[in-house]
C-alpha cells in the first residue's frame, strides 16, 4: 500500500483527535490558602511590606544614578535636580540636627530629673519630639530653597564642588547677593551654631550632675554623653565651618563638605552601634573565637 493512500487517513484521525480534546489557555492557582479572611489578611501583610521596600529601593537606585556621575567625563546636573539635592540635603541634615537636640533633652531629663522623666516623657510628648525635628528641618530646607529660587541665574554656571550646596549656587547668581548671603547666614550658621552651643551645655550640665554619683551609673552616662558628644562634633564641626562664614570660596571647602556629607553618614551608625552592650559583648565572642582558632 502506497503511503499516499494512507495520508488522508492519517489527517482525519488527528482532526478527530484535535476535536476531541481541550486547548488550554489558562491555568486556575488555587493560592496559599482557601479562606478569604486568611487571604485579606496576607494581601495587607504584603501590601505594607511592599510600601516600606519600595523607598529604600527608591532610594538605592538614585544613589547608584549619583555614584555613577564619577564615572561621566561631563559632570552635569538640571536647574530642578540641583535645587533638589539642596533641598534634601538641608532637610536631612537640619532634621538630624533637631534630633540630637531631642537626645540631649531626653538625657537631661533622664539623668538630671529621672523623678519626672515618665510625666514630662510621656507618649504624647514623646510623639511631638519624634515630629518636631522633621518639621523643623522642613522648614529650614524650604527657606533656604525660597532663598535661591527668587535669584537670576544667566551667566556662569560651573559649581567647583561634587554636589549642589548654597555657597556654591548662591555665587553663581546673576546679582548683588549680600542680603540673601546674610538670610542664608542666620538660617543655617546662625541656627547650627545655637544647637551646637546648647547641646555642648546640656551634655557640660549633666557630665557635672552624674560627677559624684555611683561608679555603675556614672559609666553609663559617660557611655551616652561620649558617643552623643562625639556625633555632635563630627557633625556641626564642619556644617559651622561651611555656613557661619561669608560665601567664599577656600581650599579646605571640599574636603570639608566631602567630610560633612559622606564621611560623617558613614561613621553615624557604627558610632550609635558601637556603644550598644549587646553589640559589644557579640564583637568580643567573635574576636575570642578568632584567637581560640
Amino acid at each position: 500500500m502506497e503511503v499516499s493512500s494512507l495520508l488522508p487517513d492519517v489527517l482525519q484521525a488527528e482532526e478527530m483527535e484535535t476535536e476531541n480534546s481541550t486547548v488550554v489557555t489558562e491555568f486556575i492557582l488555587l493560592g496559599l490558602t482557601q479562606s478569604q479572611n486568611i487571604q485579606l489578611l496576607v494581601f495587607v501583610l504584603i501590601l505594607i511590606f511592599y510600601l516600606i521596600i519600595l523607598p529604600g529601593n527608591f532610594l538605592i537606585i538614585l544613589t547608584i544614578r549619583m555614584l555613577a556621575d564619577f564615572f561621566s567625563e561631563k559632570k552635569v546636573i538640571s536647574y530642578k535636580g540641583c535645587i533638589t539635592q539642596l533641598f534634601f540635603l538641608h532637610f536631612l541634615g537640619a532634621g538630624e540636627g533637631f534630633l540630637l537636640v531631642v537626645m540631649a533633652f531626653d538625657r537631661y531629663i533622664a539623668i538630671c530629673r529621672p523623678l519626672y522623666y515618665s510625666t514630662v516623657m510621656n507618649p504624647r510628648a514623646c510623639h511631638v519630639l519624634l515630629l518636631a525635628p522633621w518639621i523643623g528641618g522642613f522648614v529650614h530646607s524650604i527657606i533656604q530653597v525660597a532663598l535661591i529660587l527668587r535669584l537670576p541665574f544667566c551667566g556662569p554656571n560651573l559649581l567647583d564642588n561634587f554636589l549642589c550646596d548654597v555657597p556654591q549656587v548662591i555665587k553663581l547668581a546673576c546679582t548683588d547677593t549680600f542680603v540673601v548671603e546674610l538670610l542664608i547666614v542666620f538660617n543655617s550658621g546662625l541656627l547650627t551654631l545655637l544647637c551646637f552651643l546648647g547641646l555642648l551645655s546640656s551634655y557640660a550640665v549633666i557630665l557635672c550632675h552624674v560627677h559624684g554619683s555611683s561608679s555603675e551609673g556614672k559609666n553609663k552616662a559617660m557611655s551616652t554623653c561620649t558617643t552623643h558628644v562625639i556625633i555632635i562634633l563630627l557633625m556641626f564641626g564642619p556644617a559651622i565651618f561651611i555656613y557661619t562664614r561669608p560665601f567664599r570660596a577656600l581650599p579646605a571647602d571640599k574636603v570639608v563638605s566631602f567630610f560633612h556629607t559622606v564621611i560623617f553618614p558613614l561613621m553615624n551608625p557604627v558610632i550609635y552601634t558601637l556603644r550598644n552592650q549587646e553589640v559589644k559583648a557579640s564583637m568580643r565572642r567573635l574576636l575570642s573565637r578568632h584567637v581560640i582558632c
